[in-house]
């Protein structure tokens, strides 16, 4: 589990001054091809979002969204999520469709399929 997070600052820097930008209203993704057998993600949450709860509170739920979608991307990527000042009081299921659309303008996503609110395929 450790190794599959990104955590100094020189790794961010990387991430972000060689990698591709995709966004939306939510957040925004950087990848950059990191060529290892697994993806790592950093998170990044700035002080305009929030006070230290909401931050936390925001972090906690694009990890957990990855956590749930982590097998449907493709392998071998350096991740960073940026959670722009709207996320700030969506739900769950906002910020995990937020992160599947990124994934999927970035052509990481495997499974096409997209689901909705009352587990319907869309």
């Amino acid at each position: 589990m450790k190794e599959e997070k990104i955590r100094k600052n020189i790794e961010f820097r990387a991430v972000y001054r060689k990698g591709k930008s995709f966004s939306n209203s939510l957040l925004v993704l950087y990848i950059y091809k990191n060529h290892k057998e697994l993806n790592r993600l950093g998170i990044s949450v700035s002080k305009k979002v929030g006070k230290s709860v909401v931050r936390s509170r925001v972090k906690r739920l694009i990890s957990e969204s990855y956590r749930l979608n982590k097998d449907n991307i493709k392998v071998g990527y350096d991740l960073v999520f940026i959670a722009r000042n709207a996320s700030n009081d969506k739900s769950f299921f906002e910020i995990e469709r937020a992160l599947k659309n990124l994934f999927k303008k970035a052509g990481l996503s495997i499974n096409e399929k997209t689901i909705d609110f009352n587990n319907q395929v869309l």
